[in-house]
């Protein structure tokens, strides 16, 4: 059966890796077919074109679009960061195009204001943080983590999200970004599938199911949301089973991905986690922005 990985990054956003490196790696790995969805960003999509094409597998065009989205979690309404894999939307929809630039202008912002508070414990500057990036590259967080290790504050990109770059952390600043309502409309509208990236990772293992966010999840779906990356190492086993029930409910889509981002990335590896051939047949049928390479 085909190997298919649905999330991976490259150096077009915050993978160690040029989408033909990601490519030849997931050759080597036995991977088949393979979508590049870079941070708020196509611009990887004609190269890892070309090296899918070149190796003899399969490319699937995506994105992992940054959007916020207010819920209520043990009572208390808040916001949390919600990334949502587009896949086959056409990159050149206006509307959508618009919102991704206004993103990236958004995350660079933020990631600004962060070094900007580093800077007050860290000999850390905005003029390193960008060497660890391409020119044009989409910024986040990862490029202030590389720049920490770099500094050797940080061992890794990991330690440095557990410490100085954690979300609860006086560093921190917040996403404001598409809301995810409007997030799945514009994908929708571009042609695109929108499938929630990891979710529910911020879960305690040991939650209830009460304890979920059943009635937002609800109306995301409601709202055109066509599925869920439920086989992610990220996301908890509880979670899992449960957004597992909630996609047979509403016949959704269900992938699993290994949100590669370079082997001196994260710790992900590709194809550890696969997506069966049936849901990308879906996501094909469903998809008309752009065709997938297979």
């Amino acid at each position: 059966m085909a190997i298919i990985d649905l999330h991976s990054h490259s150096t077009r956003s915050d993978g160690k890796e040029s989408p033909t490196e990601v490519f030849e790696h997931a050759a080597a790995a036995g991977v088949d077919v393979l979508a590049l969805t870079d941070h708020d960003t196509t611009n990887g999509w004609a190269e890892a074109s070309e090296a899918a094409s070149r190796l003899g597998m399969g490319f699937v065009p995506g994105i992992e679009v940054t959007t916020r989205a207010s819920v209520q979690v043990a009572g208390r309404n808040r916001f949390i960061s919600v990334h949502m894999l587009a896949y086959l939307p056409d990159p050149e929809n206006t509307a959508l195009r618009q919102e991704l630039l206004t993103t990236v202008n958004s995350r660079e912002n933020r990631a600004m204001l962060m070094v900007d508070k580093l800077a007050e414990d860290y000999d850390i500057t905005w003029e390193l943080v960008l060497e660890m990036i391409e020119d044009g590259a989409t910024i986040g967080r990862p490029a202030i983590a590389d720049a920490l290790v770099h500094l050797g504050a940080a061992d890794d990109r990991s330690a440095a999200f557990r410490g100085p770059l954690d979300s609860r952390g006086k560093y921190y600043v917040p996403t404001d970004t598409v809301d995810s309502f409007d997030a799945i409309r514009l994908i929708r509208e571009a042609g695109g599938v929108p499938v929630i990236a990891h979710p529910l990772t911020d879960i305690s293992p040991n939650a209830s199911r009460g304890d979920l966010p059943q009635d937002h999840f609800e109306k995301l779906i409601d709202a055109g949301l066509a599925g869920f990356e439920v086989y992610h190492r990220e996301v908890p086993q509880n979670a899992r089973e449960w957004l597992l029930l909630l996609a047979v409910e509403h016949d959704l889509i269900v992938t699993g991905s290994s949100d590669y981002h370079g082997v001196h990335g994260k710790p992900n590896r590709l194809g550890e986690n696969t997506t069966e051939p049936e849901m990308l047949e879906r996501i094909i049928e469903l998809g008309s922005g752009v065709a997938a390479q297979l």
